[in-house]
């Protein structure tokens, strides 16, 4: 089983960090964001290809979509979940939808590569919706984000 689409909100931090990730290596990518490609700095900048943007700018409406149209999400946080990132794991619950929260503040990043790819595997994904904390919460999750994401969609 490989990846076939990696979507996300295309939030500041892991959000991103999926999306370019996905560019880098030659995956497909995309996903949906609010209204007007709003992101916490302003405006989602336009390399990011395949965007679609809901009907409002309404943060959780793109949440919802992402976690609805994946066959799975991946949470990367360093500790428990809050704000929008405690919200996707809610929305996949509610809709019955494959979701793994991984804590990379308590486990290495080799721990968290084998636990993600082991998931994905068992889920069937193929298209994966990636969350976590936007870049103002945690500005340092980018390289460790980085490093997993790379080897589990590599």
């Amino acid at each position: 089983m490989s990846i076939r689409r990696v979507v996300s909100g295309a939030q500041t931090g892991v959000d991103r960090t999926a999306l370019d990730v996905a560019l880098q290596l030659g995956v497909p990518c995309g996903g949906w964001v609010p209204r007007g490609r709003i992101d916490e700095l302003g405006r989602i900048p336009d390399r990011y290809p395949n965007l679609r943007e809901t009907a409002s700018a309404d943060w959780d409406e793109r949440t919802e979509a992402n976690v609805r149209d994946a066959d799975g999400t991946l949470i990367l946080s360093r500790g428990a979940l809050t704000g929008g990132s405690a919200y996707t794991e809610r929305v996949a619950v509610r809709l019955g939808r494959p979701c793994l929260h991984l804590d990379l503040a308590e486990r290495s990043r080799d721990e968290a590569v084998a636990e993600a790819r082991a998931w994905i595997e068992q889920e069937g994904v193929e298209v994966l919706n990636v969350a976590g904390p936007r870049a103002s919460k945690d500005p340092t999750l980018h390289e460790v984000a980085l490093q997993v994401l790379c080897e589990v969609l590599g």
